[in-house]
């Protein structure tokens, strides 16, 4: 069974080597030794949360501070190809369950998604909350999955910053429920067409709608910025489930898992 994993800052671990000693405070530190209760001998992971991953066994174990021995130090690399779920906002805290069960499935990185249909807006203060809040969800969704990266939710965007970063990936794909071609075979057509030289930066957008659905013109426009539509699977499913339903086959079909 893997340890359970405790984040640092990005660049803390950098000079541990096996036999030294690093030490964990504030937030992180408590919620291990005061929710957590590890104990002096337990064996933990310590992650910055940027591919790097400490694996060591406790020795002390006091409020707001835990002493770990480092074991091993390792380098996780990122996937040759990263995945992006560019959810649209929703009611009900759905978009946050979407990308909350897509980081514990692999997502790279969420971009939340003011769409035309969204119910939800984010203006001015709430905004700046919002994206926190997101951040916190995902963040809390790593340590659960015990992942040494954690995702990145990037800048909300609107239409035209939708369409830009559709112009800006390798693939962008709407999950569609009008789409004839299945997730899978377009996924598959891509990986033959992808230049092998570029294995180590591509990205793909998996674009989820709101309860609403997307609307036409937003389709037609994003397609014109080199999207293309995809079905998943015969029935309709909710804003907070296709996301990572699209992130698990993807994973599947990139090689990733």
């Amino acid at each position: 069974m893997s340890n359970p994993v405790f984040f640092t800052a990005p660049g803390t671990l950098d000079q541990q080597v096996p036999g030294s000693a690093f030490v964990l405070e504030g937030a992180e530190a408590r919620h291990a030794v005061t929710v957590k209760r590890i104990a002096v001998g337990e064996a933990v992971d310590i992650a910055d949360g940027a591919g790097k991953r400490l694996t060591g066994t406790v020795t002390a174990a006091l409020p707001g501070e835990l002493t770990v021995e480092c074991l091993d130090l390792a380098d996780e690399p990122r996937p040759g190809t990263r995945l992006v779920l560019v959810q649209a906002l929703a009611k009900g805290d759905r978009d946050e369950l979407a990308a909350e069960t897509a980081t514990e499935l692999g997502i790279d990185a969420v971009i939340p998604w003011q769409a035309e249909r969204s119910i939800v807006r984010w203006k001015a203060e709430r905004a700046a909350k919002a994206h926190a809040k997101w951040q916190s969800v995902v963040t809390a969704a790593a340590k659960q999955a015990r992942r040494a990266w954690i995702p990145e939710v990037r800048a909300a965007v609107d239409g035209a910053g939708l369409q830009a970063a559709v112009a800006a990936a390798d693939l962008a794909v709407i999950l569609h429920e009008d789409a004839v071609r299945p997730l899978r075979q377009v996924l598959e057509s891509w990986l033959e067409t992808a230049m092998p030289g570029d294995a180590g930066s591509r990205e793909v957008l998996l674009i989820v709608g709101p309860e609403g659905g997307i609307s036409p013109r937003e389709v037609t426009r994003l397609c014109d910025a080199g999207a293309v539509t995809a079905l998943l699977g015969h029935h309709v499913l909710r804003s907070s489930t296709a996301g990572p339903a699209a992130t698990v086959l993807a994973s599947d079909v990139l090689g990733r898992w």
